[in-house]
């Protein structure tokens, strides 16, 4: 079983790291402890992370403060219909000067990129995505630009207005490790946001707590987490009960499953523990697993959701006991 108390930065545990960094965030971004956790979670597991919700609830501040916590470079590309896959990816040039051909990088070349309304921009530009978002890399005029790690895509799209859009295709949709949804504050919480944001900007205030390197060693020290035998086959029976589900005309796919157990490792890592546990895979199912299923037409009329079939499938498969 792996030790995550040597392998957090600057000599604390893994959980304090991740702590310190949720607290800065929250200076900017009050009453959403619990969407913190998700990204920061999300970042250290090497995922990227789909925020839906309407506009004006902090999507593009929780972007921004996350990146100044941990030190990197942060990119924002505005997704429009004009948009073209050279303008997120980059472009080679001539260089008149050097008499040579130069690749000029586009803001995927951040740590951090803020995909803003991704479903406006077309199929084609939004694929640009794909690989960098997969592969960590991207590949213009036949060569090849790897990207820096920690590499994170923070993509927000508006549920609400679909006119004009392009909804993202299952493959696309597959790509982000979660989906999650800000929401609205609680009365208490915009309380203190009309008190912190109302004469100044917090975001400009806030300092960044670890380096990047850090969050490469808290994402190392993840992957170590141990994983019973037992809690591998209740995931893979999870796996097989939303495939045999009425509801579901596309269950989670073995990536899906790898992506579950992944982020269950990190959500341990950031409760001090070296092992995970089922509540570790059941807190996290909706976030990781609900937009990569696929409700039928007649579930759909009867209001059935992909999260309502998840839980139906938690409460349904046996929580394995025993030895850890």
């Amino acid at each position: 079983m792996a030790s995550i108390e040597t392998a957090a930065p600057r000599g604390t545990t893994f959980s304090e790291t991740f702590d310190r960094i949720v607290a800065n965030v929250e200076r900017v971004i009050q009453g959403k402890r619990e969407v913190i956790e998700l990204m920061l979670l999300c970042l250290v597991s090497d995922g990227h992370l789909l925020l839906e919700d309407v506009p004006g609830v902090g999507k593009t501040n929780l972007a921004k403060s996350l990146a100044t916590s941990i030190e990197c470079s942060f990119g924002r590309v505005q997704f429009t219909p004009d948009l073209l896959p050279s303008d997120v990816v980059g472009l080679t040039v001539w260089n008149r000067g050097a008499s040579t051909f130069e690749f000029r990088p586009g803001p995927i070349f951040n740590n951090i990129v803020l995909a803003d309304e991704i479903n406006r921009a077309s199929p084609k530009t939004q694929a640009a995505l794909l690989e960098a978002m997969a592969e960590g890399q991207v590949t213009v005029d036949g060569s090849t630009y790897p990207l820096a790690p920690p590499f994170m895509v923070i993509a927000t799209q508006n549920p609400i207005e679909h006119e004009g859009t392009y909804p993202l295709p299952e493959s696309q949709l597959d790509r982000f490790l979660m989906r999650v949804s800000v929401g609205y504050p609680s009365p208490d919480a915009e309380l203190e946001i009309l008190d912190t944001h109302g004469d100044h900007d917090p975001l400009r205030e806030i300092r960044p707590v670890v380096t990047q390197a850090d969050v490469q060693r808290m994402s190392a020290a993840s992957r170590k987490v141990h994983v019973a035998p037992s809690l591998k086959a209740y995931l893979v029976e999870l796996a097989q009960a939303t495939r045999r589900s009425t509801h579901l005309a596309l269950g989670i796919s073995p990536r899906a499953t790898l992506a579950l157990q992944r982020v269950a490792r990190a959500r341990a890592a950031s409760q001090g523990r070296g092992y995970v546990v089922p509540d570790d895979i059941k807190a996290l199912a909706v976030p990781v697993l609900a937009h990569r299923l696929v409700v039928t037409p007649e579930a759909q009329l009867q209001g059935v959701t992909a999260a309502d079939v998840l839980a139906e499938v938690l409460r349904a498969v046996p929580v394995p006991t025993g030895a850890r």
